[in-house]
């Protein structure tokens, strides 16, 4: 079925385009679309903060097709559909007895949107979410059904799962799952100025299987989002390299009821419930916001807060918070963290566009020395030879792109502009 046009972000931020926007409720209705369509580009949940999947020509959505959810526990996979949301799949595996390798701050996201934008969590032995990945299906240019798996197919699949959508649709995805153990989430506030520095940084970051950083560029570390599996590591005392236990639930954002975030009592509960920021079935915030985020190799974390701080007088007039993650190398051709154990420093920014695009090219400057990757679904103004040269491997993804789109259908200014026409 064809629908209104598409509309703007869940920020309010990004204009999606003219439309149409298309929402075929089968596959074979989808095929027949992208068949017939020169142009067509898939939106997701349209949490990106970026024009990654904006378009001046029709759009697709999925949100009506099947949510799919099949686990198969003796292979430890989930096949799911693509507009599934990560905290949909996740009850669906405990369930099963299992659990992803990995979930975002937000549940919300859906499985396909977020693998092909190379969306992740935080941990330093943690992968982002496309690594999970082992197997996807895309209605390709001519509406033809391709299906690519990391054992058939690994001589092309680093580049095709955290492909940006151009080179197809995807319509379902084939996930490894583990063993569900439970996990505790604790909060730390109020750090000393040590906490900045690289040893107790990298400490700080190495306290449980994922930990978040909040800080406010003042040269301290706000909050402490500390998430533990509970069979193997121990509890954060009271005390914790210098942050106290916060002795009730907080947000990221002091404004925001902690209501709406997962639980941080320290007690174990699954993984889902405490992996995450936020809670499935709240809002996790009013939406009016900008994020941008940049990966740069973790050894040079404390260095590349300390190139920026500098800038803390100007930012903070902008900010609603920032947070440090780390995440763990991995081999796809356009993930940020290729090749590369990584800590990213996040953004997330009030609503006020003109001035924060007036202020990232001043952090991008003091970040240069550390080859910053930006977040593809987040916002940024680096040049595009500059975000080109960051990447080794795009000249065999462009390469992949002619063999799959070559008319390129599934092209727009974002992906022309920044990986090449």
């Amino acid at each position: 079925m064809t629908g209104r046009a598409p509309g703007r972000s869940w920020s309010g931020t990004v204009d999606y385009g003219p439309g149409p926007l298309h929402a075929p409720r089968t596959l074979d209705e989808l095929r027949s679309l992208v068949a017939r369509s020169p142009r067509l580009r898939a939106l997701g949940t349209r949490h990106s903060f970026s024009e990654v999947a904006a378009s001046d020509g029709p759009l697709v959505t999925l949100a009506q097709m099947p949510a799919e959810i099949e686990i198969d526990t003796a292979a430890r996979t989930a096949r799911v559909a693509a507009g599934v949301r990560y905290g949909e799949l996740a009850l669906a595996a405990h369930e099963a007895g299992l659990a992803l390798t990995n979930m975002g701050s937000l549940p919300h996201i859906s499985v396909g949107g977020a693998s092909a934008t190379g969306t992740h969590g935080s941990g330093d032995r943690l992968r982002s979410l496309a690594a999970g990945v082992r197997a996807i299906e895309l209605v390709t240019a001519d509406g033809d059904l391709l299906t690519l798996s990391r054992e058939r197919d690994p001589e092309i699949f680093d580049g095709a799962v955290l492909s940006l959508g151009a080179l197809g649709v995807l319509t379902h995805l084939t996930l490894d799952l583990v063993p569900a153990v439970p996990m505790r989430q604790t909060v730390h506030l109020d750090f000393p100025d040590v906490a900045t520095e690289q040893e107790t940084l990298s400490a700080l970051l190495a306290g449980g299987t994922s930990v978040s950083l909040f800080h406010h560029w003042d040269g301290t570390i706000a909050q402490a989002w500390v998430k533990q599996r509970a069979d193997e590591e121990t509890a954060p005392p009271e005390s914790w390299h210098g942050g106290r236990r916060a002795l009730r639930a907080v947000h990221p954002l002091p404004s925001m009821p902690a209501d709406f975030c997962t639980d941080q009592s320290g007690e174990p509960g699954p993984a889902h419930e405490r992996l995450p920021h936020f809670r499935l079935e709240f809002t996790p915030s009013s939406g009016e916001e900008i994020q941008s985020e940049y990966f740069v190799a973790r050894e040079d974390a404390a260095a590349a807060l300390a190139a920026v701080m500098p800038l803390g007088e100007r930012i903070r007039p902008l900010l609603h918070a920032s947070e440090i993650r780390t995440i763990a190398a991995d081999g796809m051709w356009l993930s940020p963290a290729q090749h590369r154990d990584s800590a990213c420093l996040h953004f997330t920014w009030q609503q006020h566009p003109a001035e924060v695009a007036a202020l990232l090219p001043e952090i991008e400057a003091a970040l240069a020395p550390f080859a910053p990757r930006p977040h593809w679904g987040k916002v940024f103004t680096l040049a595009p030879q500059a975000v080109r040269e960051q990447y080794p491997d795009l000249a065999r993804f462009q390469a992949l792109r002619d063999r799959l789109d070559p008319q390129r259908v599934f092209a727009n200014a974002y992906v022309d502009r920044l990986l090449g026409e």
